[in-house]
């Protein structure tokens, strides 16, 4: 919601027989104590980490003081919600590896981190102390307004002071003092509002990363680059449809017609010529469902990247293992990207490995899916040093699974091959992707992709 969306409420007719007044009051409210605790926590933190830093004691105190900011500002987050109803998004991003270690390298190189300590500081110094003034006041005049007669009944002398500023000496100047009090409260609900909207735009404006001009070019390089990926699998399918339907199928009838001028019984040579021709479109028709396989198996689009993947391990002239669990089906672009690396990753296992087993796994964590082929082969690939490209996996280039990937080439092991595994590492960077290799002389080889995966409800 943009600023103006927070006061608009406030301009209503309705707005005191709302249930807005009351949210904008415990959204104050509540930030007395939690101010109160921040200032308490931070505080503590700083005067102990200091006193124990020349112990090495202190230091962790004082990492924990940094990022005391990141809890306060999920808890404002929610916070907010009780007079912005548009929720405020986490600005952190998923640390890239699991582990304390990469979570805190992460938290520290982020700008949000540092926003949000900051967010703390004032929190705890100037904001909830300004928010208990206002919210006091307002208690202190209407409550001491309506109170008025109570008080009067307790002293039993037959008068009150009313708010230290005047003294009513009879009942009915006591009442109307309550009920000049109770048409007050509505009134002051109006300023109340307003600072309670004004509390939250600051805390939106706070805990929000803005945007700078690079970052936003980026995200528009990143959304442009995803459309291009979409726009080459939507051709890339529109392409294996027409050879499906159109090339196949006239191969498929042309093989026919050639079998049955062949019955015909022709005499010689035109019998040999015949029989040679229905070869030759056999042997083209083989051909072409490889290229359609190639281009986009059907498997993968019918039933998901697993069974694609247990596909290729059966039409693999060594032994795979398979254990891949991937929940749902994910974007094509991903499917797609993923099932060609691990095409291209076995068949080089198959072609320069020496290997007699390999296997398949993955699943998901953290928003990315990982897969690793690992193969108990000669080992000895490494990543190519001419161009900074990568090897391929075991030191060879896979079959043109991907559409072409390879084209260079690169020494492993004293021989020269392709480096087909570079045009799947730019595919899987399209995806925001990485393409790991660990391969040490004698092996085990290990082939590891990461890429990140969106819910199934995403997939388009």
């Amino acid at each position: 919601m943009h600023s103006s969306g927070l006061w608009r409420p406030i301009r209503r007719r309705d707005y005191v027989i709302s249930a807005r007044p009351w949210r904008a009051a415990l959204y104050l409210l509540t930030s007395v104590p939690l101010g109160a605790a921040t200032l308490l926590t931070l505080v503590l933190l700083a005067v102990a980490g200091s006193a124990l830093a020349v112990v090495l004691v202190g230091l962790p105190l004082l990492l924990v003081l940094v990022l005391s900011g990141i809890p306060l500002a999920s808890l404002e987050r929610r916070r907010l919600r009780l007079v912005d109803s548009t929720p405020l998004a986490d600005p952190h991003r998923e640390p890239p590896g699991t582990g304390l270690a990469a979570w805190l390298r992460t938290r520290l190189q982020e700008r949000s981190t540092w926003r949000e300590l900051g967010y703390a500081l004032l929190f705890a110094t100037v904001l909830w102390p300004l928010e208990a003034l206002a919210v006091g006041v307002m208690l202190l005049v209407c409550g001491g307004l309506m109170a008025t007669p109570a008080v009067m009944a307790a002293g039993g002398d037959g008068e009150a002071k009313v708010l230290k500023l005047w003294i009513a000496d009879s009942y009915p100047e006591a009442f109307a003092v309550l009920a000049a009090g109770v048409l007050l409260l509505p009134v002051l609900a109006y300023p109340l509002g307003a600072l309670a909207a004004g509390r939250a735009v600051l805390t939106r404006q706070l805990l929000s990363v803005p945007e700078s001009g690079a970052d936003s070019r980026l995200q528009e390089l990143d959304r442009s680059r995803m459309r291009l990926v979409d726009a080459f699998e939507a051709e890339r399918r529109r392409i294996e449809r027409d050879l499906h339907d159109g090339a196949q199928q006239r191969l498929v009838a042309l093989s026919m017609t050639l079998g049955l001028a062949r019955l015909e019984g022709p005499a010689e040579p035109l019998g040999g010529l015949l029989a040679k021709a229905q070869g030759e479109a056999d042997v083209a028709l083989v051909e072409i469902r490889e290229l359609i396989r190639g281009i986009h198996p059907q498997v993968l689009t019918d039933r998901g990247l697993p069974a694609a993947v247990e596909d290729i391990a059966d039409r693999s002239p060594i032994p795979v293992d398979v254990r891949l669990d991937v929940p749902g089906r994910l974007l094509e672009a991903v499917e797609s990207g993923v099932y060609f690396a691990v095409s291209e990753a076995l068949a080089n296992v198959a072609k320069h490995s020496g290997a007699t087993r390999a296997s398949v796994r993955g699943g998901v964590a953290f928003g990315r899916l990982a897969v690793e082929v690992e193969d108990d082969g000669q080992g000895g690939a490494r990543l190519a040093a001419d161009g900074g490209e990568a090897g391929a996996a075991d030191g060879g280039e896979a079959g043109a699974a991907d559409g072409g990937a390879g084209g260079s080439t690169g020494r492993v092991g004293g021989a020269r091959v392709g480096t087909g595994l570079q045009g799947v590492a730019d595919r899987l960077s399209v995806l925001g992707g990485s393409l790991l290799l660990s391969s040490p002389p004698g092996g085990p080889t290990v082939f590891r992709l990461e890429v990140p995966c969106p819910p199934a409800r995403s997939r388009t």
